[in-house]
């Protein structure tokens, strides 16, 4: 029995649902854009945001900029543009106040896995703050080891490269089979640390990439953090606390 002295993972689409909180932060600025004065239906609107998004990544700072510059000119003949950009980026920002929740079922694992002594960190891809503000946000920075937190931008090695897992084992002082990895992207999350022997862990409920890669063998598959923990109790002796 393989002894893990590290769990670490993704936090998008993994620790909570990135994809729908995001469809529901932009549909709420969208819809406040127009009540502002936007002149043009909330469709159009929604359309037009999705692809400066597809364009621009989703880690760009200036999608509601960008999205009124496209825009028609009459569109905004009523009220000052910058108003309007305001507007959304408000509601965004609400929404995140709101809204933005881990899944119900990652408090306990983290705990659990803190309590029996597992060092519970992350590597994420991401801009620095934008990647640190969403883990604040989620409450979940009290469950972390605070020397196990890895974001690309501040290392300056992006996913899918394997350096960035190998970084963070370097920081840990741990071998690469000590250290279970878990997230939702096979190109990015299992691919590159199983490279390395890390132990990988395809977490698939929130992924929306292809369901399949039979060139990505991960070591295993869960739809929930319940199925992860029966795993990481019965094949690598994590102990009940």
């Amino acid at each position: 029995m393989t002894w893990l002295r590290a769990v670490l993972f993704d936090i998008d689409d993994t620790l909570f649902s990135t994809t729908e909180f995001a469809r529901r932060a932009r549909a709420n600025a969208v819809r406040a854009m127009v009540d502002a004065g936007l002149d043009l239906p909330v469709e159009v609107v929604q359309k037009e945001l999705d692809e400066v998004i597809a364009e621009f990544t989703s880690n760009y700072e200036h999608h509601f900029e960008r999205l009124v510059q496209r825009l028609p000119s009459q569109a905004t003949r009523r009220v000052n543009p910058a108003l309007i950009v305001a507007a959304g980026v408000i509601a965004y920002h609400d929404t995140k106040f709101r809204e933005l929740a881990p899944y119900p079922d990652v408090v306990p694992l983290l705990t659990w896995l803190a309590e029996a002594g597992v060092r519970v960190g992350v590597v994420t891809h991401g801009l620095t703050v934008k990647q640190a503000e969403k883990l604040v946000r989620l409450g979940l920075v009290r469950y972390l080891d605070p020397k196990a937190i890895f974001i690309s931008d501040q290392i300056g090695i992006s996913k899918p490269n394997p350096k960035l897992y190998l970084a963070a084992l370097r920081e840990l002082g741990l071998q690469a089979r000590e250290v279970m990895y878990v997230g939702d992207n096979l190109e990015h999350d299992v691919a590159p640390p199983k490279s390395i022997e890390m132990v990988t862990v395809w977490a698939r409920r929130g992924s929306k990439h292809p369901t399949s890669n039979p060139a990505i063998v991960p070591d295993h598959v869960v739809d929930n953090f319940k199925e992860l923990e029966k795993i990481l109790r019965e094949t690598y002796g994590v102990p009940l606390t």
